[in-house]
């Protein structure tokens, strides 16, 4: 029986298709012998695996039983969460798995509380406010939503890593949601602020030019000790892993740390802020 030439190329379901007949394949198995280890037809499996039909996540994890791939980084239902998450940049998906491991994570923000500091009310109205701009779709905003916890609740382990934060003054006066959101945000800020694992400063718009960032950057230190950079524009986004590349990048970091106000002033800062929404 002729078999179709798969392009996986050609979109985020073509690369589910081709990897998934790829590795049944590995396993001398049929479409109709993988069907026999899942609550699908052999017709359905043809379907997915020739992007004719999308996967979904029933679908995902049924072939993750089948093949053994439950929990694991090649899972494929991890590999459908990234094709629900198409709207997200380009690297930020891959980013994550690498966040998730991380011993130490540094955050600059601009404009918007940092995601990993984001009540569940803030991520949504941000979420909500994509959606009304026409930029998501409202099963989009929910899956962010939902996201965005999974990657909080990652840093919740035995050894959680250590977390330094560097919020532009801006992220603090635009208003989100409205006053209780805000409230509900500012103190959510103050309360990480006291935690042990937790530095939460922010930089003031008095610092002007000597402001290290003028966009997001996110920086990663693993347990090797390696240090990953992820940076993104409105457009894209650029996960770097070169330490050429990466360690001007967290010179930078450290020279805005010595900018920035420091904590306890950036707490004070936080709550004169939080007055103002009252």
């Amino acid at each position: 029986m002729n078999k179709n030439e798969l392009n996986p190329d050609a979109s985020p379901e073509a690369a589910y298709g081709a990897r998934l007949r790829s590795l049944r394949e590995a396993r001398g198995w049929t479409q109709e012998a993988l069907a026999g280890r899942m609550d699908y037809s052999s017709v359905h499996i043809s379907f997915v695996e020739n992007g004719r039909k999308p996967p979904t996540l029933p679908f995902s994890k049924g072939v993750d039983v089948a093949l053994g791939l439950v929990g694991t980084d090649a899972s494929f239902e991890l590999e459908y969460r990234r094709i629900r998450h198409g709207n997200l940049l380009e690297g930020f998906p891959e980013y994550v798995k690498y966040e998730g491991k991380a011993v130490e994570i540094r955050l600059f923000e601009i404009g918007i509380i940092p995601g990993l500091l984001q009540t569940p009310e803030y991520a949504r109205a941000v979420a909500d406010g994509d959606v009304r701009r026409g930029a998501i779709t409202p099963d989009q905003a929910e899956e962010r939503v939902t996201f965005l916890g999974r990657r909080q609740a990652a840093l919740v382990r035995p050894r959680s890593p250590m977390v330094l934060v560097v919020m532009d003054e801006s992220c603090l006066r635009h208003a989100v949601g409205g006053t209780e959101v805000m409230e509900a945000q500012f103190q959510r800020l103050v309360e990480v602020a006291s935690l042990p694992n937790w530095v939460l400063l922010v930089s003031p718009f008095g610092i002007g030019a000597r402001r290290s960032f003028n966009l997001p950057m996110n920086l990663l230190t693993m347990p090797d000790l390696s240090v990953i950079a992820y940076a993104e524009s409105q457009l894209r986004g650029h996960l770097e892993r070169d330490t050429a590349a990466v360690l001007p990048l967290l010179t930078a970091y450290h020279q805005l740390q010595a900018e920035a106000l420091p904590q306890a002033a950036s707490v004070a800062m936080i709550n004169e802020v939080r007055k103002g929404t009252l």
